[in-house]
């Protein structure tokens, strides 16, 4: 079976996106004190090592195993095979589309593979801006998913100003 170009577009965005978040939870788990907080910019830009049993801001970490199996683990995997079905079988969608799903199915797959190996998810990064903008504690298949989501909502806008 030979692959078309959009399948190995869409394949490589996935694979490079799982690649850069577990190169980067090895080098923090390997590097970073557990619990631990280093400066990268001030209080702006800062450094962790925590692990989450939960979803995004640690959401679901106080749930029941087997509800957080089904939550944490299942339904993302079904989740992430039907938006990438979608993709490889739509061939109305553009390439920053194309994109931006690529980086949220490799994203989720990342996360749901520490899960289903760590049975947590090590996230480290955090942004503080003084009170304009805070984010959780998160990691590279975080910011994957939320650039993916970010993504999305922009070319959905433009889709609607060129069609008016």
């Amino acid at each position: 079976m030979k692959l078309s170009r959009r399948s190995i577009f869409i394949v490589s965005v996935i694979i490079i996106t799982i690649a850069l978040d577990q190169i980067s939870k090895i080098w923090v788990r390997a590097e970073v004190v557990a619990g631990s907080q280093s400066e990268i910019i001030g209080n702006y830009f800062t450094l962790h090592n925590v692990e989450n049993k939960g979803a995004f801001l640690g959401m679901g970490s106080d749930l029941n195993d087997t509800l957080r199996i089904i939550l944490l683990l299942v339904l993302p995997i079904i989740v992430l095979a039907f938006v990438l079905r979608h993709i490889l079988k739509d061939k109305t969608l553009d390439n920053l589309s194309l994109f931006a799903f690529s980086s949220i199915i490799g994203g989720g797959i990342a996360n749901v593979y520490d899960r289903f190996v760590y049975g947590s998810v090590t996230d480290f990064w955090h942004i503080d801006l003084g009170g304009v903008f805070r984010t959780g504690i998160f990691n590279m298949a975080d910011l994957s998913v939320t650039t993916g989501m970010i993504i999305l909502v922009i070319a959905s806008f433009r889709k609607k100003k060129s069609i008016k």
